[in-house]
This record gives C-alpha cells, structure tokens and sequence, in this order.
C-alpha cells in the first residue's frame, strides 16, 4: 500500500518537477518507507513507499524497464502474484524482485490492458508505455484503492487523493451539484466519476483508462457483477460450505501476502470476530486484534468490549483495547477530517483514524470486517426494503435509505443549489442493469458496487492509511462476491441478516457475539448531538467562510441547530452532523492554501 501521482502533458511542455513534488508530499503519510521519482518526456511519476512485500529496494518505484519501455506506480496489494509470476517465468519474463510490483509490469509487458483481469488484489496503478505512448490507469474491481484525476487543457493529472491534486493548482473546486445531490441523499456517497469538486474526478472500480498524448481518452469496465442463481440449484448445506471455503481462501491469502505481522481489527461484531475465528481454525497463533471504544451517550454505549473481550479470551489473541474520552475525540477531530479524501459523514470515520493510530504502533498490516454487511444483507432496511410489495425498485428502496427526499434536498442547500433529483435517476439506473433475478439481489448488487465504495471502504483506507497502515478486507475478495451475489436472498435476510455467516460461524465463535443484536461501530456523540458537540457543529455553520459559501438555506440549518436531536436519516445519521462535516472539510481542504494530507 502506497501514494502514487503523476502528470502526463498533452501541450508538448514538460511536467515540472516542483509540482510534482507538492504532490508527492500530500501522500507521505500513506507512505512513510520511502519515495521516488520518474521522468520521461511528457510524463512524470511519483510514489511514496509503505513497504509489506519484498522489504528491500527492489521493489522501490516508480518500477521502470528500459527495455520494454515501461515504468509504473502502484498502490495496493496482489494476491495471487506468486501464481501470475510462475506463470509468467514460463513464458520467458525474468524477473529482479521477489514482490507484487514487478508482476504487474510483466503483466502487462505479456498481456496488455488484459492484465487487469488476471489480478486479484486490491490495486490502483499507472503504466506509461512510451513506445505506444499511452498512459494507462487501473482500477481494482471493488475500489478499494482510490485513484483520482484532474484534467485541463494541457495535461492530466492523477493521485490516491484529491488534496494531492489540489496541491498541483490549476483545480476548479466549485461544488458540482449532481455530486452535491449524491452526498447529502446517499449517506455522503458520490458514486464514480464524480467528487463533489468540479475539477476531480475518480476512476471507478472495475475500470481502465487509456490516456493518448493527444489526450485522446478510451475507458473500459473490465468487470461486472452478476447477480444470478447458478444453473445448478444449491441446498443451504452446499452453499453454506461454499462460502466457507471462499472466505477461508480470502482470510489465508490476505494473512500470507505479506513480509510484515498481519493484525485483526476486531469490534466485536460478528464479522471481525468470524475473521478471527477463521484464522485460528487455520492454525495461525500469537494473532494481534484491536478494538476501540468510546464514552456512553443515554441513547446508546459508545463500546462493545464486552464482545470483543470475550473473543479476544476465546482464542487466546494479544489484544489491545483503547478508550477513548469525548474530550479527545473532539480534540482530533479535525484531523481526521484531514485524512478525509472526500467528505464522510460516518461517525465511525472518527473511531478509524484514532483506532488506526494505535494500530499503527504495533502492525503495518490488518484485516478488517468492512463489506460483510452489504455482501451478506446484514443491514436493518434490507428486510424493510423486501417486505415492500408496492412501488418501482427505486421507491422500494428510496424510502428506506435516502437520507433526504428530493423536496428535503431542495430546502437544505440554498436556491442557487436547485435542480433535478440526480440521486434518484442514478440509483434507478443502477438498479435497472441487467443480470439480477430479483429486488434484492439487485439492492446488494448496488451496494457492493457503488454505496459502498464511496462509503466503508474509502474511510477504512483512508484512516488507515494516514497513519501508514493497510487495511485489508477479506469480504470484499472479489471472488467471494461474485460467489455471494449469485446466492438467495433468503440465506443472506434469514435469522436477522447474515443468515449464512451465522451458520458457519456457529461452534466457531462465542454464540453471545453470534446472537447478539446488530450493532454498528459506536461514536453516540456524533449522533446525539448536544454539549460541547453542539457547539462545535454550531461554530462551524456559524462561520463568516460558511455564510459567505452560502452552500445551505438558513433557515433549514437553523432548525437543526434548534433540535439537534430530532433529525435523523433513515439509517440514523445526524442531519446536522452531514452539515457540518461537510462545510469543515470544505473549509480545511479547499479554503486553506495547505491542506495537510
């Protein structure tokens, strides 16, 4: 896991180092271990290092073989290098590293773009070929490696995040209004290609880009999720031993691609206690796990040790819980809004980054339960959304997610704001593609291919990787969708949610965890909103910079500073907390000449 940034000049100028460099230095914290640089004519690349395979310098990058007129920049993991690089001896390629790195330039060095099928990992890359001279970007099939891109006239410009582009200059950072009307109805997702900056763009998962030096652009989605019953029908029995073995395989191969100790995140939920689990019947020992907690609102307590205690006793790990006070938390808030690529309204986003600085002191490396919820259907309003028998597909599930309807949009942003109801249209789309057999089916299609991305999965990376740690997520193997999507609504909705986890996590993990009502990672201050949280949030919308952006209506954020309490998203979010966060990344990544990450 690493930063990576480049420049490709379609002017016939050169890239200037100096920017390069204000790039580069945004993305340090993703790569503590080292960084290089590469030029060649109208391109330029840079990384920062995170070393976890092959530690030595051969694997250093940018990664450039003269002689095929190759160089790369990659973030990300590959899991099944060691089978692609046998393959690839065979066929003649010699290799100087023993890393994932080098596999990827052979790769496509052997196939071309058709490279990005034949790797399983978690990756985000660019390969300059100057004998074609053509830059190409890649996406993996999930997202869980961000690549975002800017581009004018003269150039584009790509990086692992948008404040390394900002440091480039030369972005407009208008507010896009599709994307706007994305983040405050979809929980703060902007689904690819959009950000809320009009000027960055991000490539979206499972896809590739082929940038000519004319700047002539072809983009490919390299993969598609079905979600389809196999020919063959399947007994519960079969499926759930199916799903064992996929899981097995995701949890062993993201243990062993690694040179470093690899951790657990653990919550105390099912799905980080069924990761732990499952290492341990695959005999690993001396397993580090994590777990944070917070103080207790009335409403709701602000940890689940008592889960993560007993799984950590159960198996004998080295665990390590941290607490940490409401005081504290607001105190370094705002830094966490810093290692926020994009806005996230998620009040575990806050639990990630101080957890992940903890995590930090004793892994580069752990994996993490994200994904098992939208995989699985193990989310309150999938049954909701199913028990629905009127409506479009898009009504069904509107009514059960959106954070606000349309004419609630229409009165929370300011006039000038106004315009057409862009979530809706984008998620009837996304629920109308082809290859679902029913409502459901397509529901979780849409959250393992979109929702999530812009959600989960972007905020595990991103406060991890601010303290320089990868997370992985054995979940979201891609495999283990792919195996999942094609599964019965029935065996995922039964038994509260999760019904086929449960099974095989029965006799395995403490049946307490098991049974348990669902929870979520707690943060109740940013949900409660009162106190010293109130008037943080109240100082914030109460700025000259927020008057003067005129982003929201007065009139609505003045009734949620009425009653903080009283206004929440369907999934139980804080309105006022959306708005807030909002405008204090706007005011630290786009008001301040320099922002920090």
């Amino acid at each position: 896991m690493c930063g990576i940034a480049g420049e490709i000049r379609f002017d016939g100028a050169r890239p200037d180092p100096l920017i390069l460099d204000r790039m580069v230095e945004r993305l340090v914290r993703r790569g503590p271990d080292g960084g290089g640089r590469y030029f060649d004519g109208p391109v330029a690349f840079s990384h920062r290092r995170l070393a976890i395979i092959d530690l030595s310098e051969r694997s250093a990058q940018p990664m450039v073989d003269a002689a095929c007129g190759l160089a790369l920049v990659f973030n990300g993991t590959i899991y099944n290098y060691p089978r692609l690089r046998a393959e690839l001896i065979g066929k003649g390629h010699a290799f100087h590293s023993d890393g994932d790195t080098e596999v990827i330039l052979r790769a496509y060095a052997e196939w071309g773009e058709a490279c990005v099928e034949r790797l399983h990992g978690a990756f985000a890359f660019a390969i300059w070929d100057s004998r074609a001279g053509r830059l190409f970007l890649a996406r993996d099939r999930l997202g869980i490696k961000p690549l975002y891109y800017s581009r004018a006239q003269g150039h584009l410009r790509f990086a692992s995040t948008p404040q390394a582009l900002l440091a480039a200059g030369g972005v407009d950072t208008n507010i896009d209004p599709i994307a706007l009307h994305h983040h405050l109805t979809l929980h703060a997702v902007v689904p690819a290609p959009r950000t809320l900056l009009n000027g960055i763009r991000k490539v979206a998962p499972g896809t590739c880009m082929d940038i000519g030096l004319n700047g002539q652009t072809t983009e490919r989605q390299y993969w598609h999720l079905s979600a389809q019953r196999p020919a063959k029908a399947m007994s519960e029995a079969e499926w759930q031993a199916a799903i064992h073995d996929s899981l097995c395989a995701a949890v062993r191969k993201r243990l062993e691609v690694a040179d470093v100790k690899v951790g657990v995140l653990l919550s105390g939920g099912l799905d980080s206690s069924l990761l732990v689990g499952l290492l341990a019947e695959q005999g690993v020992s001396d397993l580090l796990t994590f777990s944070i907690g917070f103080e207790d609102q009335p409403e709701e307590r602000g940890h689940e040790f008592e889960y993560s205690n007993a799984v950590a006793a159960h198996f004998g790990t080295r665990h390590h819980s941290f607490q940490i006070a409401n005081s504290e938390v607001l105190t370094r808030l705002p830094e966490a809004v810093d290692a926020m690529a994009e806005p996230m309204v998620s009040q575990d986003a806050v639990a990630f980054y101080l957890l992940s600085e903890q995590v930090a002191r004793s892994v580069k490396v752990v994996q993490s339960g994200q994904g098992a919820d939208e995989v699985f259907g193990g989310y309150f309003w999938y049954p909701r959304m199913q028990a629905e028998t009127e409506g479009t597909p898009l009504e069904r599930f509107r009514r059960h997610y959106f954070d606000r309807d349309h004419d609630e949009f229409l009165r929370t942003v300011a006039f000038r704001h106004h315009g057409a109801d862009h979530s809706a249209a984008t998620v009837a789309n996304r629920l109308a593609e082809p290859m679902a057999d029913a409502f459901i089916d397509q529901v979780l299609r849409m959250d393992a291919t979109m929702l999530i991305t812009d959600d989960p999965v972007k905020r595990v990376d991103n406060m991890t990787m601010a303290w320089g740690l990868e997370a992985r997520v054995p979940f979201l193997d891609h495999e283990l969708v792919e195996l999942a999507a094609s599964m019965p609504p029935e065996l995922k909705l039964a038994s509260g949610g999760k019904h086929i986890l449960k099974r095989i996590a029965r006799g395995m993990i403490p049946d307490a965890v098991i049974d348990r009502k669902k929870g979520y990672f707690p943060m109740p201050a940013l949900k409660y909103v009162r106190g010293e949280f109130l008037d943080f949030m109240r100082d914030i919308l109460d700025t000259q910079a927020c008057r003067e952006r005129g982003l929201f209506d007065r009139a609505y954020v003045d009734r949620l500073l009425a009653e903080p309490e009283s206004h929440h998203t369907r999934i139980q979010g804080s309105k006022l907390w959306h708005l807030a966060l909002l405008e204090l990344w706007l005011q630290r990544h786009i008001d301040d000449a320099t922002p920090r990450i």
